[in-house]
Parts: structure tokens; sequence; C-alpha cells
């Protein structure tokens, strides 16, 4: 199924130079996934906190979008830096999902909370069944809801509540719906594992 993991070739081509410079700076790959994923977790802190103040939901799309590229970063320095590690495979996959629930949760705040503990369950479970596929065919990426996807919809979210433009007759069906999404897509994972697809 589509998703926008599929633009990863380009996001990674934009953010290569920097990587580069990184890399020649002498920073590593598993420094720069526990940035991502401290970073992720002081902002959902943040904004959980504060969450009465609307405007603090704007750090979410400029975070989110920062995560994204750490992630590429991480990514980039690790393959094409000789930087890969089995620690580093570790770090890469536990801070992605510390870093999920940390964004996922603060929402919490504003949304019902099963909703969202739903949606932030189901959001593990998808990159666990991603994960598992690296015993057969590679990592899993199967769509429809994967962790870029879920950047964009949270990101979307967060602008609208920031600027007074979100809906509120449909806050109780949001994340219900986005958890049944990632139930999908973690379907459609074990199914492509399953079928010797990489998704």
């Amino acid at each position: 199924m589509p998703t926008l993991y599929a633009l990863k070739p380009a996001f990674q081509a934009k953010l290569r130079p920097l990587a580069d410079w990184l890399a020649g700076a002498g920073v590593t790959a598993n420094q720069i996934t526990l940035l991502a994923a401290a970073l992720s977790v002081a902002t959902g802190v943040v904004v959980a906190a504060l969450a009465g103040h609307r405007a603090v939901f704007l750090l979410m799309p400029v975070v989110l979008f920062a995560r994204m590229a750490l992630n590429a970063i991480d990514g980039m320095l690790a393959r094409e830096h000789g930087q890969a590690s089995k620690l580093g495979m570790y770090l890469n996959e536990l801070c992605d999902v510390v870093s999920d629930l940390a964004l996922i949760l603060a929402f919490a705040a504003l949304f019902p909370a099963w909703g969202v503990v739903a949606f932030a369950i189901t959001a593990v479970l998808v990159e666990f069944a991603g994960v598992l596929g690296i015993a057969g065919t590679g990592r899993n990426y199967a769509g429809p809801f994967g962790k870029s996807d879920r950047a964009l919809a949270l990101g979307i979210i967060a602008f609208l509540i920031a600027c007074g433009l979100w809906v509120e007759a449909i806050t109780p069906f949001v994340f219900p719906a986005m958890a049944t999404l990632s139930l999908v897509t973690a379907i459609n994972r074990i199914r492509s594992g399953l079928n010797g697809s990489g998704g």
C-alpha cells in the first residue's frame, strides 16, 4: 500500500550533504539516534504540561519533521559511513518506540485518553511487525500508516489545534480512526512478511 516512506530516498538525498558533514565532524549515528529520542520525549512532556496554551502544539510539527530528518541522517551515517552496529540497531528501534509513545501520548491532554492510548499501542505493533520482518525478507515498511504517515497526521492535527482551526466535533473519532489504520498496517506488514515481500 502507498506510504510516505516511498519519499525517503529523495528526502535522504537532500540531507546527504549534512550527513557527510556530520560524519566528518565525528558525530556518530548513535548520537543522532539518542538526540532524536531526547528531543521527542522533551517535546511530549512540554506539550502535555502546557496543553492549555494551544500555541505549544506548534512544537509538534517542527519536532516531528526534525525527528524524521534525524532518523534519515542516523541511517545514512550508519550505512554510508561505516557506523552500523548491533548496538545501533537496538538503539534505533527502541528509541523510535520511545519517541512515538512520548509524542502520541501528549495528545491525551486534549483528546479522549482511551483513543490516544489505543493509537500508541497500535503504533508500537506496527513497528514491531516491521522489525520482525528482519528475520525473513528484511525490515518491512508496508502501509498505509507507517512512521512517516503518523508523523504527518500528528503534525497536521497539532497545527490545526495551535491555529484554533480544530473541529471539536471530530475529536472523539480521530485517534480511534488512526488506531484502526495502524492495526491495518500491522496486519499488512505481517501479511507481506509471510508472503516474502519487504513491503
